[in-house]
């Protein structure tokens, strides 16, 4: 008997897991995997959410028309230019579909986000991985790996997993070099949270170029996460194929409601960021005092090097944080199983891991 069968590519996928939101046996969870931000969403999204209850049988606004006039408001930009999308997800997958196809090459640095390759063979496109310098993306290795079959390049800045982030004079430069059918597509889901004289969103880019897009997402400062609700500046001919492709109806009303009230929400933004500024830096000093190497992160998370093997490697340091109920994210999948990503938390969560790892590398008192 003939079975369906899915398209070339497809099967070769190895599905994406988020991270882990609980541990058997463990009633008291403190959840570190997954870059969730850390003081929750602002009371007044949570608000906008609540009062869209009572109209969950009207289908939203397609075009999320307010929500791009708000996020258009905050940063200065041309509404039109904006398009939404239930997380910077989809828009990653909807890029993919619209420019890449059998045989075609999508390229993105050798520790970038998962999805830009799961997205590339659900097309029946290959994806292309660059070297990296530092767990850094590499430009030059980057433009070495351009053919005439690469069609698009992701860059994920700051990066994940490794927090570490490519520079605007890179940026530029990559952008510059690449042939131009190829669409450049700067990732940059953790924007807010850096303060670097030297970066960018790649907003510069996307506004004054044909071939490249900036995507954000409310995930990660904005800690809707749970809401699904993502965006991008897209130059005018790239957000008119997005926005035939995309579902009609992709964001919810109770997402846009909650995102809109979130972007305006600039008091609580400073607050997380304050936060950030503070535990970030903390908890890499209290790593590196542990003997532990960490990079440069400039996100929310730190990524923590272990032993290869032994009593201190990696994956027993997660068996250990686990029976303490502090789930955190190993990264194996990336390619880097001696590392693991530890999302900046609470305070007390924050003063949870580094006692717990005192006590794991025999360092307590």
């Amino acid at each position: 008997m003939s079975l369906p069968t899915p398209q070339p590519g497809i099967l070769d996928i190895a599905a994406y897991v988020g991270g882990e939101s609980s541990v058997k046996g463990v009633e008291r969870i403190y959840k570190l995997s997954s870059n969730e931000g850390a003081l929750g969403p602002s009371p007044k999204a949570q608000a906008a959410l609540v009062a869209t209850a009572g109209k969950l049988h009207r289908y939203p606004d397609g075009g999320s028309t307010e929500l791009r006039k708000a996020i258009a408001a905050r940063y200065g930009l041309d509404p039109t230019t904006i398009v939404c999308g239930a997380g910077s997800d989809e828009l990653i997958g909807l890029l993919v579909k619209a420019y890449a196809g059998p045989g075609d090459e999508v390229l993105y640095s050798e520790h970038g986000f998962l999805m830009y390759g799961i997205y590339a063979k659900g097309c029946s496109a290959v994806p292309v991985t660059a070297p990296e310098r530092n767990l850094c993306a590499d430009v030059d290795a980057l433009l070495a790996a351009v053919t005439d079959k690469t069609k698009l390049v992701f860059v994920t800045n700051p990066s994940n997993p490794t927090g570490t982030y490519t520079s605007a004079e890179d940026l530029a430069r990559l952008r510059a070099a690449l042939p131009s059918h190829v669409l450049l597509v700067i990732d940059a889901a953790y924007a807010e949270y850096v303060d670097r004289n030297d970066y960018t969103t790649g907003l510069e880019l996307a506004q004054s170029t044909p071939n490249t897009v900036m995507l954000r997402t409310f995930s990660k400062l904005h800690a809707l996460g749970g809401a699904r609700v993502g965006w991008g500046v897209f130059p005018p001919a790239i957000a008119d194929v997005m926005n035939r492709l995309r579902s009609p109806f992709n964001l919810t009303s109770s997402s846009q409601a909650a995102a809109r009230a979130a972007i305006e929400d600039v008091e609580f933004q400073a607050l997380c960021k304050t936060h950030n500024d503070y535990w970030l830096p903390w908890m890499k000093a209290e790593l590196k005092a542990l003997g532990l190497h960490t990079t440069d992160s400039v996100a929310n998370f730190v990524l923590v090097q272990f032993p290869a093997d032994g009593a201190h490697s990696a994956k027993a340091a997660h068996a250990f944080l686990q029976n303490r109920g502090l789930i955190v994210r190993p990264v194996g999948s990336y390619g880097l199983p001696e590392w693991l990503r530890i999302t900046i938390g609470t305070g007390e969560e924050n003063q949870m891991v580094i006692a717990a790892l005192k006590d794991f590398l025999g360092a307590g008192s």
